[in-house]
């Protein structure tokens, strides 16, 4: 039983003006400790009924659509603006952005209309517009990818929704920094792995890294995917949409056989105790708790894995347009900074002054 239950009905809605979600159902005492065991639910004796903290974690577990953007967002912005706002965050679905990109779009260009007040954001010139960047560069001190992000989000209102093809002409971009990949070491990231005890999380550890997946991809990876008898396995629309083959390493074979007869998964490789697919942050925490168990101390996160299976195919002499194609990267640039990387090639190179 899953929170998918048909005599489950979850509904968004506020309490004492906080968000939630309202989850109602005939008094089943099954039910109620079902709901009990999986979520700090509470009982509401005013509207007589059981209500959860509206949170990403639970629209996941409930099934429920993520919100876009909350009403926190949208009761700051000037009824003068919020149809543009509206107007603005249309024209992101129609362009078919996953929800993590359109909320992150919309948080930006809401942080535009915030400053703007009840001046309308359409009436905006370019020199104005360069007066708020300022503004974020010396008044809100924020770094050179926020102002990136704040940039793109502001560029495409103006240019696509509104075709002003002009407004940035005159307006600057701050130079990115250049950071290195964070990774680990082969040695670490053994350690890790036989840090972890409870078999399912190992597997996840290994099947990321094993194959270079992203964290979304491997949540979202089903059965259907997997074909072991060609030791491939399909990553369906991965980052900007795209499906890819990526390689089943053939040592996993044996553990994802015993694996799947232990906890028989349905429809995902990975799920959840509810069913569905294994949450973002779950997987997140299994790494992070691997990492402390291992007595690793770099701040570095699961991507860190993806980020160490390129490296170490490259120190291995791999193509590196091959490990763009297992990465599904969109350039050849992008895969190039592992090249900044590779200590073992690194390690050999001899100083000219060992000759002197």
């Amino acid at each position: 039983m899953d929170f998918s239950d048909k005599r489950y009905t979850c509904t968004p809605g506020t309490h004492k003006g906080s968000n939630v979600i309202w989850v109602v159902f005939a008094k089943n005492q099954e039910l109620i400790a079902h709901l009990r065991a999986h979520t700090k639910a509470r009982w509401s004796a005013a509207q007589k009924k059981w209500y959860v903290a509206d949170t990403r974690q639970h629209r996941e577990l409930f099934h429920l659509p993520e919100e876009i953007t909350g009403k926190a967002v949208l009761s700051r912005i000037h009824l003068v603006n919020l149809p543009e706002f509206k107007r603005f965050q249309e024209h992101l679905v129609l362009k078919g952005y996953s929800p993590n990109t359109i909320r992150t779009y919309s948080i930006e260009f809401a942080q535009l209309l915030y400053v703007l007040k009840a001046n309308p954001v359409q009436e905006l010139t370019p020199e104005r517009l360069r007066s708020y960047f300022l503004y974020c560069h010396e008044k809100l001190n924020l770094s050179e990818s926020e102002i990136h992000s704040r940039m793109n989000a502001v560029k495409l209102y103006f240019e696509q929704v509104l075709h002003r093809q002009k407004m940035f002409f005159d307006i600057p971009r701050p130079k990115k920094k250049q950071l290195l990949p964070k990774m680990l070491t082969k040695a670490e990231i053994k350690k890790i792995i036989a840090a972890v005890e409870n078999p399912k999380h190992c597997l996840i550890l290994k099947v990321c890294y094993g194959m270079g997946l992203r964290v979304s991809e491997l949540v979202a990876l089903k059965l259907i995917d997997i074909d072991s008898a060609e030791k491939l396995v399909r990553i369906e629309q991965g980052k900007g949409k795209k499906d890819r083959i990526a390689v089943l390493p053939e040592s996993l074979l044996p553990e994802l056989r015993d694996y799947y007869l232990a906890y028989r998964p349905k429809v995902y490789l990975f799920e959840g105790q509810d069913g569905g697919a294994y949450s973002v942050r779950s997987a997140q925490a299994v790494f992070k708790r691997a990492m402390e168990k291992a007595g690793i101390n770099k701040k570095i996160g699961i991507h860190g894995l993806r980020h160490s299976f390129a490296t170490h195919l490259l120190e291995t002499g791999t193509d590196i347009r091959f490990i763009k194609e297992l990465l599904g990267h969109h350039s050849i640039k992008t895969t190039q900074i592992y090249t900044h990387v590779t200590d073992v090639s690194k390690s050999k190179i001899k100083s000219p002054l060992n000759s002197l």
